[in-house]
């Protein structure tokens, strides 16, 4: 059973947000650690067959070069990034291995949605603000199912819709635009949530009202890497903003 919260109790930042749109893997399910998993095995793989010594960072080098962006557009950026080969076949066979392992490791382990996440999308729910779900992968759909969380969602732009409608991906704002455009809310009225730092370029990018960096790393220079590239306000965890809890890190 829901409980209405009262729109004062949203942290103030958020308070003039009609719509809101989330992204996926890192924000709503911990699918970003699964991705950055499977990354990680072939793009080592890969840089041994190439007498690379220096091996994939599943932390830095995934949120960097990789989170956020689609398969081929990720498997470009961390070639690029070490000096390597970036033509079409090797881009996409690199992808293509990455997608069965993550498949793969999906059907095995599963996902679960962030309690803070769901907390916080119950509030929203609780107070008719519509919410989107975004990724550039095609799992989400499947994600935000085995998660229980689809029906917290008003609609879903996945890297299949991104495909037939021809949007580029992150850091272009496609994605979230076509989301609010969806909600029926226009982009300066509306908040993104991120936690790539591609994906908050792309709500900055968009004009949107509102730009929140999720920090699961909390590295060293996580927080005001957000920040840079376009967050207003960064969080640990979706709970903070809900009033009560801790918000804005430094």
């Amino acid at each position: 059973m829901l409980v209405a919260v009262a729109l004062s109790q949203f942290v103030r930042p958020l308070r003039a947000a009609r719509a809101v749109v989330f992204d996926t893997d890192g924000v709503i399910t911990d699918s970003a650690r699964v991705h950055a998993a499977a990354w990680k095995q072939v793009f080592d793989a890969y840089l041994r067959s190439v007498g690379q010594n220096e091996m994939f960072d599943p932390v830095e080098d995934y949120r960097r070069h990789v989170d956020g962006r689609s398969r081929l557009d990720g498997a470009a950026g961390f070639l690029a990034a070490r000096g390597l080969d970036t033509s079409d076949a090797t881009v996409r066979a690199v992808a293509e291995a990455k997608e069965r392992l993550f498949a793969q490791a999906l059907r095995e382990h599963g996902v679960v949605a962030y309690p803070g996440t769901v907390r916080l999308l119950r509030a929203l729910r609780a107070e008719r603000v519509p919410c989107a779900a975004v990724s550039a992968s095609r799992h989400a759909p499947q994600l935000l199912e085995r998660a229980r969380g689809r029906d917290l969602f008003a609609t879903v732009v996945d890297g299949t819709e991104a495909a037939r409608l021809a949007l580029p991906g992150k850091p272009d704002p496609a994605l979230f635009l076509e989301a609010a455009r969806r909600l029926g809310v226009a982009a300066d009225r509306s908040a993104v949530i991120e936690d790539a730092l591609a994906g908050v370029e792309a709500g900055r990018r968009g004009g949107f009202a509102l730009v929140v960096g999720v920090d699961r790393t909390a590295g060293p220079t996580s927080a005001a890497d957000l920040r840079a590239r376009g967050a207003d306000l960064v969080v640990g965890d979706l709970a903070e903003l809900l009033v009560g809890e801790v918000a804005d890190r430094a």
